[in-house]
């Protein structure tokens, strides 16, 4: 027996959602080297993808929220601690999207700045934008991975959904936590070959998971026995 496929069916929606969203969110003038000076005249890029990060909260906390009852059947202090990492990792999104707006005043000042100025404001934007990336790209990627990480333990250890799948979200999340630390550490930058690449096994595997939710759903008696037997061992 499966679950309520109009709950499993509606999270899955809502991770591809996400997935959309989060390709949208990219603002590509600020991966430029000068992109100050690209600001004022993709200021539309810039608010297209503050609306598409804002877009990610909803979608990602409605996955965890949609899902958790069912969880919580297998194990309720995993699938809580699930839903309270995508709680933070809302947050992260948030500051985000606030971060956003600050880059088209910096950049609209810093058109209208004399030489000096223009220094001075570089030397502002340069911290900013290191910390959006930080925020993006290791604060919000390493919260939701330990969050999926849960997730995938609780999936894993119910067999409610094929063990290659919760297997390869672990390999995923392991490498995209990886990618998030090489950013932190400045062994990379964001959006190169080489960060996209680390991440592209969990990107894949998010993808087929959202599918696997919207064709098949949970195995409830998997889900069941999996707390069954974490009761028996308690």
């Amino acid at each position: 027996m499966h679950t309520n496929r109009r709950v499993t069916t509606i999270a899955g929606v809502l991770a591809i959602v996400g997935m959309i969203a989060g390709a949208l969110s990219i603002v590509p003038a600020l991966e430029e080297p000068r992109y100050l000076d690209l600001i004022s005249a993709h200021e539309r890029q810039v608010m297209v993808g503050a609306v598409f990060q804002f877009i990610m909260i909803p979608s990602y906390v409605g996955f965890a929220l949609y899902l958790y009852p069912t969880l919580r059947v297998a194990n309720e202090a995993l699938s809580l601690g699930f839903l309270g990492f995508r709680l933070i990792a809302a947050t992260f999104h948030f500051i985000g999207v606030i971060l956003l707006p600050l880059f088209l005043v910096l950049g609209h000042e810093f058109g209208q700045a004399d030489a000096l100025g223009a220094s001075r404001l570089a030397a502002l934007g340069e911290p900013l934008r290191t910390a959006r990336d930080l925020v993006n790209h290791v604060a919000l990627i390493i919260s939701l991975g330990l969050g999926d990480l849960l997730l995938f333990c609780i999936l894993y250890r119910s067999r409610s959904v094929p063990r290659w799948l919760s297997a390869w979200g672990f390999l995923g999340i392991g490498l995209a936590v990886l990618a998030s630390f090489l950013v932190l550490f400045r062994l990379t930058d964001v959006v190169t070959p080489l960060y996209l690449a680390i991440n592209a096994p969990l990107a894949l595997q998010s993808f087929v998971f959202a599918v696997w939710l919207i064709t098949k759903g949970f195995d409830t008696n998997a889900l069941t026995m999996g707390h069954y037997h974490v009761g028996r061992r308690g």
